[in-house]
């Protein structure tokens, strides 16, 4: 008889409406020995979206899955509302722990209409009771008038109300989104992201959601949890990540940069663009110095340092500028307002405000 089996499985619970607090314990889990999260503590608060946020293979959707019941760690506790849902001696099946999940590919059935779809998932509710919640919750994310299509009749941006309405109607105190909008068109995106978050507002229930899009995040969490390699590298609200990233690998997750590698020498550190203090480093200490592209100034001329242009892409509002400048061959960029400077221009001058420049420690994680 192995550890799972003996585990205490508790009786189903009645649907709740009301938001909770889902949170992470030291999570740690691997897949055949491959170690995919480490030491993960992370709390969603009642009502809050919060993103999960990293590059493919970061652990943000096992995560998710974890959460979910999908799969159990191998170490660490899952709470929900300070009830215990997965740990060493507990394990809630996903049915009983009343929690919503929506997938990437929205996972509808193509056989059952967009009605049939919302109610699936209120079997245990009177045939009356789940017609109601299921038509109200297509209301809610206003489809009321297609309750009859199916699923291939629909746009992708109505089979993802649907799969939204269907994670909740049954009234979940946790939703769990895996890339929600991954398979939509650039252009519906923005839309069908604000049509979501103005439901999860109007429901206030928590949500966990799971993204590589970094913008994504910043438009639609609460706060932000980015992952890498397993671990927890930062949480905080947009504006922390963005302003205060901890590390190199926040703050390029966050933005185009220049990085180079330096080391301190009289308190000071000298880069292609220019010799900044560095009073929070020791005496030759090797740090990563970072410049976002719109920090970068060009000018024609009063500059600090002559650079010539070696190409221009135009991008509508913006453009991307790559400069050669003495002492590397790193090509440094920029992006400034398009029209800024004339066509064919080649010599001109770049400036750094100090403010912009960022610091870390080399190689820290």
């Amino acid at each position: 008889m192995t550890a799972a089996s003996v585990k205490h499985h508790p009786q189903p619970s009645a649907g709740v409406a009301f938001a909770s607090e889902l949170a992470f314990e030291n999570i740690e889990h691997d897949y055949q020995g491959q170690q995919t999260l480490r030491g993960v503590s992370l709390i969603a608060a009642p009502g809050e979206l919060l993103c999960l946020l990293g590059p493919s293979g970061s652990g943000k959707t096992t995560l998710l899955r974890l959460a979910a019941g999908l799969e159990e760690p191998r170490q660490g506790r899952i709470l929900l509302n300070k009830r215990e849902i997965s740990g060493p001696d507990v394990f809630v099946p996903p049915e009983q722990r009343g929690v919503g999940l929506m997938f990437q590919d929205f996972a509808l059935f193509p056989h059952m209409s967009v009605f049939e779809n919302v109610r699936f998932g209120l079997n245990a509710l009177s045939q009356a009771e789940s017609k109601k919640q299921a038509l109200v919750a297509l209301q809610r994310v206003g489809l009321s008038d297609l309750a009859d299509q199916f699923p291939h009749a629909l746009s992708g941006g109505e089979q993802q109300r649907v799969a939204l309405a269907r994670a909740l109607s049954p009234r979940p105190s946790v939703l769990l989104m895996d890339e929600p909008f991954s398979g939509l068109d650039s252009r519906l995106k923005d839309t069908v992201r604000d049509e979501t978050l103005a439901i999860l507002r109007e429901t206030r229930a928590t949500a966990l959601m799971v993204t590589h899009d970094a913008e994504e995040a910043m438009r639609m969490a609460d706060r932000i949890a980015l992952l890498n390699d397993g671990q927890l590298v930062q949480v905080g609200t947009a504006e922390d990540l963005y302003y205060r990233p901890v590390n190199l690998f926040t703050a390029a997750f966050f933005s185009e940069l220049n990085a180079f590698e330096c080391t301190v020498l009289s308190g000071r550190v000298d880069t292609p663009l220019g010799i900044f203090d560095a009073p929070s480093f020791r005496e030759g200490q090797s740090v990563s110095v970072a410049i976002r592209l719109p920090s970068v100034e060009i000018e024609v001329e009063g500059g600090n340092i002559p650079a010539r242009i070696i190409f221009r892409r135009f991008l509508g509002v913006v453009e991307h500028i790559g400069l050669a400048v003495p002492g590397t061959e790193q090509v440094i960029q920029a992006r400034i307002r398009a029209g800024q400077l004339k066509s064919g221009l080649r010599d001109v001058t770049l400036c750094v405000n100090e403010h912009d420049i960022m610091m870390f420690e080399s190689g820290f994680k």
